[in-house]
């Protein structure tokens, strides 16, 4: 980052302006004993390019860096085409004015109305929000957003949904606190998929929503038509979380199979991992007045002005900027902005033809190195779900801790290990695979497995 530090000069002028003595003087409101009293234990400031070598140095001891990684789980590296970093650095995006006034927000407003578009393409659901702040709160933003509509106040949620969302509901909800709405979780079964009796079983007449992942937290595909129809029969409404869009273009959309409120993390579309952060939530429903009055966040509209051009407002808006608190229907302060530009501009490069041909590409990969890992002594096949790019496997070989540190000697991050999520599954490895892994880096994948 460049910057231009303030001269002795300059500070003296500032503080003069002010009527101080000294910088010191600017914190004689705070107490002495609130104060740290000495230096803090940093460095002496250092010129650009020592500081630029500095840095390089640091960043070379993150061996982590260096690895081949098959982690997943929620956050996936998908190649993310330089063009898109130099688009989303056009000042007319990056200081962009506030899209409440339109009349000089319009690049922004058309921006985040495409985006909307492409997020309703790719659920199958025609009303889409200009984007949430990640998966996960899109995720309990859409449990709370079905509490209102069917006045109900019990949730239901599979295990095959993310484990930190799940945890995110909860948190969302107040579990635990007076008067939190009751959570209920659903297992699944030896497949990984949702038990379909057990879900049965708890639906009630007070049941608000239930959510399941799509595709599940290990990767599996599965029909959610059957689940759909219990849901709907007991009067409820059906939520789906997406972790993974590439999976989308392969699978059923959530909206042709029955779900009502469709959520997901776009991160895969718009940006690297980035050792975990940011998102970017995806939020779609049906095209129903109730829901719509519903919808959190914002929505970008489009329209035409006095002289009948076509233009975009923000529309719908009810967030506590907008109207009484007490009628909001979320919290949420603004949409993700710059990742939601990002993803409609990585997106718009690929075409449907693109995506598609992306995800196929995902798919034979990751089919590829299953066959080539569950073909070696000690590994199998976690279940036999259909899968897009990311599979459960059962190591019975050697114990998981043991696989993983064989594999980083390697020079290879094999997946998750899903004990440090559920003790229950501490002989499993989640391994997600993309179009940035080679058959080369695979066979070093299946390489380093076979030497635990």
């Amino acid at each position: 980052m460049r910057y231009l530090p303030h001269t002795p000069e300059e500070i003296r002028q500032m503080l003069d302006a002010i009527g101080v003595d000294s910088f010191d003087a600017l914190f004689d409101a705070v107490p002495p004993s609130a104060r740290f009293g000495k230096r803090l234990n940093i460095p002496e400031g250092l010129d650009e390019p020592t500081l630029m070598q500095n840095l390089q140095s640091l960043a070379a001891q993150n061996e982590g860096a260096k690895l081949t990684s098959f982690l997943g789980a929620g956050i996936y590296a998908h190649h993310i085409p330089p063009a898109v970093d130099q688009l989303l650095l056009r000042s007319e995006f990056y200081t962009s004015y506030t899209p409440y006034q339109p009349e000089v927000a319009q690049g922004t407003l058309q921006a985040i109305w495409e985006f909307q578009t492409i997020v309703s393409e790719l659920f199958g659901l025609p009303l889409a929000n200009a984007s949430m702040y990640d998966g996960s709160t899109a995720c309990a933003e859409a449990v709370q957003m079905a509490r209102r509509l069917t006045r109900r106040n019990s949730i239901v949620v599979s295990a095959c949904v993310h484990p930190q969302y799940r945890e995110v509901i909860r948190t969302t909800l107040g579990v635990g606190t007076k008067d939190a709405p009751k959570v209920i979780e659903v297992p699944t079964d030896a497949q990984g998929r949702t038990d379909v009796d057990a879900l049965a079983a708890v639906l009630d007449a007070t049941t608000a929503v239930c959510v399941v992942g799509y595709p599940t937290f290990q990767g599996g595909i599965i029909d959610l038509a059957p689940l759909a129809d219990k849901v709907h029969k007991a009067g409820a409404l059906l939520t789906s979380s997406t972790t993974e869009p590439y999976a989308l273009a392969l699978a059923k959309a959530p909206g042709s199979v029955g779900v009502d409120i469709a959520t997901g993390e776009g991160q895969a579309l718009a940006c690297p991992p980035n050792f975990g952060g940011p998102g970017v939530g995806l939020f779609a429903c049906r095209n129903e007045r109730q829901f719509l009055q519903q919808l959190p966040g914002r929505i970008c509209g489009e329209t035409v002005d006095k002289n009948g051009q076509r233009g975009f407002v923000l529309t719908l808006s009810t967030r506590e900027q907008h109207i009484r608190r007490e009628r909001a229907t979320s919290n949420i302060c603004t949409n993700q902005g710059l990742l939601a530009l990002s993803l409609a501009i990585r997106v718009s490069m690929l075409g449907k033809r693109g995506f598609t041909e992306t995800a196929r590409n995902c798919l034979s990969l990751a089919h590829y190195a299953q066959q080539k890992i569950c073909s070696l002594r000690g590994y199998e096949l976690a279940s036999s779900n259909t899968f897009f790019n990311e599979f459960a496997i059962k190591v019975t070989r050697a114990p998981v801790a043991q696989v993983l540190e064989v594999a980083q000697r390697h020079g290879i991050l094999p997946g998750l290990a899903l004990g440090t999520l559920d003790p229950k599954q501490a002989d499993r490895l989640l391994i997600a695979v993309t179009e940035k892994h080679t058959r080369a880096d695979l066979d070093r994948l299946c390489t380093a497995l076979d030497n635990a």
